[in-house]
């Protein structure tokens, strides 16, 4: 009994690093992946673009559905202004089949969503970015050509309602590149329910 709580204990903490994924000052390779609208979806298609927000998400997970609102609010916000919301689906739709790419069509069409919502099949660009939760968020910034990493983590500071949060530490950080400033605070500790990775 005591051993199993110990590999209980091991695989938790194994679970809370960050596996090796970009760093804030990285510059983040392209990739293509499969919309809800069945098109394929890359940075290279937004020509206009200044910059990406890059929403790692899902169906079923209760702190992406709490901050569900906030994701289609800044896309409407800062589309217009040139960082479009990208959101992905990195979730093993066998281990939850609500994270199924069918369903994905079926929350994107009842929630009305402005921006792409792309199933991240083979889960490499989940890794390439290091992302770990739902929702994980990567602010980009196109500089000479390429899409620079500016910010990562959480989108504010109270995951269970929008009103009462008194840190965006997103839209800062929009706010700031928008500005031809420097983002101060790169990196918070994302809030959400761990990617469901494929065995």
């Amino acid at each position: 009994m005591k051993s199993n709580l110990i590999l209980v204990l091991i695989a938790a903490t194994a679970l809370s690093f960050s596996p090796a994924g970009y760093k804030v000052g990285d510059t983040v390779k392209d990739f293509s992946l499969k919309n809800v609208d069945g098109k394929m979806v890359s940075l290279g298609n937004y020509k206009e673009a200044k910059g990406f927000i890059v929403v790692f998400t899902c169906n079923h997970c209760p702190f992406a559905k709490a901050y569900e609102s906030r994701v289609i609010a800044l896309d409407k916000k800062y589309a217009s202004q040139g960082y479009p919301v990208i959101a992905i689906n990195p979730n093993d739709p066998a281990a939850v089949p609500e994270d199924s790419y069918s369903e994905m069509i079926s929350r994107a069409q009842k929630k009305g969503y402005s921006f792409p919502y792309l199933m991240d099949e083979t889960q490499e660009v989940a890794h390439a970015f290091g992302a770990t939760l739902t929702p994980h968020v990567f602010v980009l910034k196109k500089d000479g050509g390429k899409n620079i990493l500016k910010y990562i983590g959480a989108i504010d500071n109270n995951s269970e309602e929008a009103d009462k949060a008194s840190e965006h530490y997103v839209e800062d950080a929009v706010n700031a590149l928008l500005a031809g400033k420097s983002v101060t605070n790169t990196e918070t500790k994302a809030i959400g329910c761990t990617i469901k990775w494929k065995s």
